[in-house]
């Protein structure tokens, strides 16, 4: 059976119940927007504590890591320019299964996202309203209320639709790039010392005082990846744009070097600004000694401080705003996002039908205010909170390998789909992005890994108890394509207990420290090669690629007349 490629071109176009409103600037603005949230307020100083001058080194191997991963799903953003993409791609190439698999990862850590960022508004306030926190950092119940009426504000602006909501970002943007640029200067204007590059500092010198191991291990632990996740939103939000053709890859490429220039400026001025004695006496190690203030240690603003002690008071003040603006900005975006991929997995069946209900200005009201539920959830006060955050930055690296392998078996299943933008090494650019998402796994440690694969399984749970009670609805499992994403979610789990990477304090080794470095990149090129065989063996034939694509429509107008009045 041939694919029919005038019926998939119509219905892997944009979704017709989503407005599309996004323009060039407003989608680029948008991941420009997610990109620049909370991380770069505190991953200078992280970097630097944990690989010293080596943490520029961190930002452009990031750099060139998250262009790799975006470069991979820029060709099928304009190909299928889908609201949900991460999610919805895996179902059209392995079945319902893998789509699952990646849509429940990829949504938990946008969930988790939106809170993180409330959290860090808070967190900040609280150096002036003390009545927010507890000593420990949890939230008192007046915090509590605060920042689920946070989250409400976020879902009400959403709620009105994607005008409204590009119109507040693009403002919010704007200030975000001239704060970052504002800070670059003036801070190498007012103390750059070229010599804290090559230092003599305690407890290890050097550019790289402690090694190439130490600077890659600061891509994830130093909130440098966590700083790069907000490109997805061009795919994310793909479908509410006028001009896939043109928006989609301007806005995969376009943030991602836009936002890794200025990181790489601010890192370099950062550790041009510190105090060259302090530097000497304490190490790397205790940076933040170079920049204290007084301040209370839990309240730190890095950036802040150093502005502080530079004796420029009036861009301390406009930072201690910005950390109101950045972080708030961006956990606008992911209520956004959130919302997104619920309705695209409601749209793919293997999610209740309600959550790709969508209001009269194209807005999924229902997976918003399920956006709005869990993140109030991730406020609790539990011990392991923290802990879970942690995770968040590789739960969401795990979620865009599938994009890289897409690529690939998309050539094969649909040969003959247009393609508006077409990647010219796809079989380059595929396997160095699958390469990219385990190493960053990887780096982040056993750790962080054994947690997010407790996540997942989580998740398999809920699977479970929908497929039982959804039967006459949910759709095949296509398990017999989808089985290989449990061979790498053990792979994962297996290269990560062998390797040197702990993600805890003890940073020298893993949990089994089998092999080292270079050990350790071996590995997850091996792991690498038996993922991308198996997903291609694994991948649908092209007339079931077929019945996926022209069976989504009917589908969700069926369940739309079942639920509620139509748009």
């Amino acid at each position: 059976m041939s694919v029919d490629t005038d019926k998939v071109n119509n219905v892997a176009g944009d979704d017709p119940h989503l407005k599309k409103e996004f323009g060039t600037l407003g989608l680029l603005f948008t991941a420009i927007g997610s990109i620049i949230g909370s991380g770069w307020l505190f991953s200078s100083l992280h970097a630097s504590s944990l690989a010293g001058p080596a943490a520029i080194l961190s930002w452009i191997v990031g750099t060139i890591m998250f262009l790799f991963i975006g470069l991979s799903y820029a060709e099928l953003g304009v190909m299928m320019p889908r609201s949900g993409g991460v999610a919805r791609y895996p179902h059209y190439a392995w079945g319902s299964f893998a789509s699952y698999s990646f849509g429940w990862v990829t949504w938990l850590a946008c969930a988790a996202v939106a809170a993180v960022e409330v959290s860090a508004v808070l967190t900040y306030a609280t150096s002036y309203a003390g009545w927010l926190e507890n000593s420990d950092g949890t939230l008192t119940p007046a915090g509590l209320v605060i920042a689920i009426l946070m989250l409400g504000v976020f879902v009400l602006v959403n709620f009105f639709g994607v005008k409204w909501f590009a119109r507040i970002n693009n403002v919010l943007v704007w200030w975000k790039l001239f704060m970052i640029v504002l800070v670059i200067v003036a801070i190498m204007i007012a103390s750059f010392h070229s010599g804290n590059f090559t230092i003599d500092a305690k407890g290890g010198g050097g550019f790289a005082p402690n090694g190439i191991k130490g600077a890659m291990e600061a891509i994830p632990a130093a909130g440098i990846a966590f700083s790069f996740l907000g490109w997805r939103q061009g795919i994310e939000l793909a479908g509410e744009t006028d001009n896939p053709k043109r928006n989609v890859p301007l806005t995969l490429i376009g943030s991602i070097l836009i936002c890794g220039a200025l990181y790489i400026l601010l890192q370099v001025a950062f550790i041009g600004g510190l105090d060259p004695t302090h530097l000497a006496n304490d190490g790397w190690a205790n940076v933040g000694n170079a920049i204290k203030t007084g301040s209370d240690a839990g309240n730190f603003s890095p950036l802040a401080s150093m502005a502080t002690v530079l004796g420029m008071s009036w861009l301390a003040g406009l930072l201690y705003a910005d950390a109101f603006i950045s972080p708030g900005d961006t956990g606008l975006i992911y209520t956004s996002v959130t919302a997104r991929m619920s309705y695209a997995m409601g749209r793919n069946r293997n999610a209740p039908a309600v959550l790709a209900k969508v209001n009269e200005n194209g807005v999924p009201w229902p997976s918003l205010i399920l956006a709005w539920i869990v993140g109030a959830i991730f406020f609790l006060p539990f011990p392991s909170w923290q802990a879970l955050v942690g995770v968040v930055t590789s739960l969401t690296v795990l979620s865009f390998g599938s994009g890289s392998i897409a690529l690939l078996t998309f050539r094969k299943q649909l040969p003959n789909m247009e393609r508006p933008y077409r990647s010219r090494m796809p079989w380059v650019v595929g396997p160095l992005a699958l390469l990219a998402t385990n190493l960053i796994m990887y780096w982040a440690g056993w750790d962080q890994v054994w947690k997010m694969m407790a996540a997942v399984a989580i998740g398999y749970v809920f699977l479970a108890i929908f497929e039982a009670m959804d039967k006459g609805r949910s759709p095949q499992l296509d398990f017999k394509h989808g089985w290989w994403v449990l061979v790498w979610f053990a792979g994962i789990l297996l290269v990560s207990y062998l390797g040197s990477y702990s993600g805890t304090s003890a940073k020298d080794a893993g949990e089994a420290n089998v092999y080292g470095f270079n050990g350790g990149i071996l590995a997850n090129i091996i792991l690498t090669a038996v993922i991308l065989a198996l997903a291609w063996q694994c991948q649908l034939p092209g007339e079931r690629v077929e019945a996926i694509l022209n069976e989504t429509e009917d589908i969700i107008e069926e369940d739309e007349g079942k639920l509620a009045p139509g748009v």
